[in-house]
């Protein structure tokens, strides 16, 4: 980050939320780690999206010229359509009615990232709480601010020990602690599930928990669930909104760039009754106008060819493939580690690794968790980049998540075991 002192002065907001320091995702960008280092830090993939879907959207380009254009604010109708047929049998309130999704329940926006910035812009006011769990995604927070709100910190609780493979059991909410979060300004619930980075799916006694509370307390929802198509072993995702009581107060957020492994498309949408989706609609197009309209075809393609493809079955049997096979290093090592029930995430506890005493870290990591310096010795000594997870939470808690790193198993399985491998070095360290 440069320190030439500009000529006009930052916003204080832009400080409060965040942005005044290098994130921990600038930090361990390709640009500053060695060239030939393998990336599992960020959660990208190495391959292109299908190519069924590819080439479907190249024609619709060239069939359609509107598709080159700009997109109806809410959606392009393609899209609204085959969400709603994707999403209605999910929604077990919505089938219970004997209808489909309405289109006015539904609103394409610029990345999931974006419609949650719109969500809370839509229905925060200044000094408005807003409960995070942590760890959480870093977005969230700068999101909160921005708008004037106020982030309250209530933490998963980890494994007690460092042995042995644990599972989203393992991190578990202490209710009373969220009961006690919750004051007469509290005014929105973030909750993510899958979670990121844990992999926890939350148990549907666990949502219920939650619902009970958030409806006694009368707070708005943003559902998170963005990996809804990545859960393993026979896990069950439960939608919180789907819950007595949660529909009317609940925003669910969902990614095609997560579902398809195209990130860069930059195409999300939230689902929820009429009068929460069109505010967020108010702010969105307030924000972005609109959301790219060819990669919302490309998504609508997605949608509608998924099944004869059997794309997400698929995709999901090709995830437990390289969660196994990234474990099967960790294993090696001895090494504790969560065994993701959802997501493309592995958190690893590296409590054990010892780095050594006169590994020098740059000054963006300084002041940090000390995952930070674990994780900048990963990257530079065996050229494997991995996350440190104390960048998700506050500055009061991040002890709970310095013992672990953030590893990321969405890319294929000839490099996943080359940085297995490359892990493997870590008997040297322990």
């Amino acid at each position: 980050m440069s320190t030439t002192k500009a000529l006009f002065p930052q916003s204080d907001r832009l400080a409060a939320g965040g942005a005044g320091k290098l994130d921990v995702w600038s930090i361990f960008t390709p640009a500053n780690v060695p060239a030939d280092a393998i990336n599992l830090g960020q959660g990208f993939m190495n391959w292109a999206p299908p190519k069924w879907i590819r080439d479907g959207l190249a024609g619709q380009m060239e069939d359609d010229i509107m598709t080159n254009h700009y997109a109806h604010p809410r959606g392009r109708p393609r899209l609204l359509k085959a969400l709603s047929k994707h999403y209605t049998p999910q929604f077990t309130n919505i089938v219970a009615e004997g209808r489909e999704l309405a289109m006015d329940e539904i609103v394409a926006t610029a990345g999931a990232n974006c419609g949650t910035y719109a969500a809370l812009l839509a229905h925060l006011q200044p000094g408005d709480e807003v409960i995070l769990i942590e760890p959480f995604f870093d977005q969230y927070y700068a999101s909160i601010v921005f708008h004037g709100g106020v982030p309250v910190f209530v933490p998963l609780h980890p494994p007690k020990d460092s042995t042995g493979v644990k599972t989203g059991a393992d991190w578990t909410v202490d209710f009373d602690e969220f009961r006690a979060a919750f004051t007469p300004r509290t005014k929105v619930v973030l909750l993510n599930t899958p979670h990121n980075p844990v992999g926890k799916v939350f148990t549907r006694r666990e949502l219920e928990q939650f619902a009970e509370i958030c409806i006694e307390k009368n707070v708005l929802v943003l559902a998170d669930e963005v990996y809804d198509c990545m859960v393993y072993d026979g896990e069950e995702h439960v939608r919180i909104a789907t819950l007595p009581g949660m529909w009317e107060r609940t925003l669910t957020i969902g990614s095609g760039g997560k579902s398809f492994a195209a990130t860069g498309w930059r195409v999300g949408w939230l689902i929820g009754p009429p009068a929460l989706t069109t505010a967020t609609l108010a702010a969105h197009t307030k924000i972005v106008f609109c959301t790219s309209a060819p990669m919302q075809e490309a998504v609508a393609i997605g949608l509608e060819g998924a099944a004869e493809h059997r794309f997400f079955e698929e995709q999901t049997e090709a995830y437990l493939e390289r969660r196994d096979v990234l474990c099967s290093y960790f294993d090696q090592l001895g090494l504790s580690y969560t065994r993701p029930q959802g997501s493309y995430f592995v958190l690893v506890d590296m409590s054990k690794v010892n780095v050594p005493a006169d590994f020098e870290v740059p000054p963006t990591c300084e002041g940090r968790g000390a995952d930070f310096r674990l994780c900048w010795w990963l990257a530079q000594e065996l050229k494997v980049v991995a996350i440190p997870p104390s960048e998700f939470y506050c500055k009061e808690h991040e002890k709970i998540g310095e013992r672990f790193a953030r590893f990321a198993f969405c890319k294929d399985i000839p490099l996943l075991k080359q940085a297995g491998e490359r892990l493997l070095r870590l008997k040297e360290f322990m």
